[in-house]
């Protein structure tokens, strides 16, 4: 199923529909303000798995998720002041910033380092999904040709419409990973330049 939302007033009929399928461990393909991702809610273990197997994702690589705000991103990781003030000043945005985890995290979403990579993207489709479900949901980066410069959500339900339950469209993206930032240590360390502005870090 394909289903086509007002980036910037999504129908709220049509968002109940994707929570539902969310809540039932439902896997979707959902835009942000980079790439679309592939999503399930996080304490769906059935959900992640299926992510692992769509995108052939070895099970050593950590997947990311989506929070709405800076107090949801408190419940599932350990925020300095340092990386509070940081984050607030960077948030939305096409930032991912890699915390030390809380005991809230399911454990399949752990590495060795007990770290966790948490987006809050710019985009107001994530945030009422988040919002909405009540929980954070994965953000898997897919884009169905990696040579291809945009991220068209209708390529995506030819490529994956036999795996996924639905596709949301929010519109063709431009073909741009986030900027991901580890703040798990003492000073933030630029893992990936991205689409996020980091020329005053």
């Amino acid at each position: 199923m394909i289903i086509s939302l007002d980036p910037e007033v999504p129908e709220i009929w049509y968002l109940i529909d994707a929570v539902q399928t969310l809540r039932e461990g439902g896997v979707i393909a959902y835009p942000t303000d980079t790439v679309y991702g592939l999503g399930c809610d996080i304490f769906n273990k059935d959900g992640i798995e299926r992510i692992y197997r769509i995108r052939n994702i070895p099970r050593k690589k950590q997947l990311s998720f989506i929070c709405s705000d800076l107090k949801h991103i408190a419940e599932y990781a350990q925020v300095s002041n340092m990386a509070y003030r940081l984050m607030k000043r960077l948030l939305p945005g096409p930032y991912t910033f890699i915390l030390p985890a809380t005991h809230k995290v399911p454990r399949l979403m752990l590495t060795n380092r007990r770290t966790v990579g948490i987006r809050v993207p710019d985009n107001k489709i994530c945030y009422e999904l988040v919002s909405q479900l009540g929980n954070p949901i994965i953000s898997a980066s897919v884009v169905p040709d990696e040579d291809d410069p945009v991220s068209d959500p209708f390529r995506i339900y030819d490529t994956y419409k036999k795996q996924l339950d639905m596709v949301i469209d929010g519109g063709v993206l431009e073909h741009a990973f986030s900027t991901v930032i580890d703040l798990s240590g003492g000073a933030p360390e630029i893992v990936r330049v991205g689409k996020g502005d980091i020329s005053d870090l």
